[in-house]
Formats: C-alpha cells, structure tokens, sequence
C-alpha cells in the first residue's frame, strides 16, 4: 500500500498543488499506511503536515481536522509522547463535543482515545 499512497501523494501534490484539499487527505492517508508499517518518524510529519495544513484551510473544528487531530494524538500515544498526545486529544474530544454533540460516534471515539491514554 505504501508504494501506491506515495504515488498518489506526489500526483495529488502535482496537479492540485500542497494545500489542496484532496492532497491533505492523501498525506493522512500515507501517514497512516507509514504508521502502522512502524515508520513512526515520517508518519509523524505527514500527519503534523496534515493537522496544520486543515486547520489553515478548514478551521480548526472541520470534522477533518480533528480527525487529523486524532490521528496525530495517537501516532503520539504510541510513541509515549504522552503530554502533547492528551493536550491533542483532549482539543479533538473538545471540538467534536462542541460541534457533533456529545453523543456522536467520532465524539466517543475521542472519549475514547483519551481514556485509553488515561489508563
């Protein structure tokens, strides 16, 4: 999966340029494949790039940012960057309360995570 998200980032970022909203979510998308490959170092910067470039261009409380906030936290849970792990999710719980409702399936998600980080 790796190669194919890579090839799609390079021609997203090509044709619809950095910022673009489609390229956002192909960096998400690589930066996931590279964390669950264990390539934590270059999964955190695509997902640091991902988080700034939604909350410059989507707000800091659009549904994809705080996913990208989520993906981040927990990138850092793993790594035992455990103080700006919880400070994330505690901002993704805080925006997906505020504009999902505190019972919306991504705000449990959040609820979750941060428990999980709690433990």
């Amino acid at each position: 999966a790796e190669p194919l998200r890579r090839r799609g980032l390079d021609a997203y970022e090509r044709l619809l340029g950095p910022e673009h909203r489609e390229t956002l979510i192909a960096v998400n998308n690589l930066a996931s494949v590279l964390r669950c490959l264990g390539k934590f170092s270059e999964a955190e910067a695509l997902h640091r790039r991902a988080l700034a470039g939604r909350e410059a261009h989507l707000g800091a409380n659009h549904p994809h940012t705080l996913q990208s906030m989520s993906n981040l936290a927990e990138l850092l849970r793993q790594q035992g960057k455990l103080a700006e792990a919880e400070a994330l999710h505690r901002r993704a719980l805080a925006g997906r309360e505020a504009h999902l409702g505190a019972n919306h399936p991504e705000t449990l998600t959040s609820m979750n995570n941060l428990a999980n980080l709690l433990e």
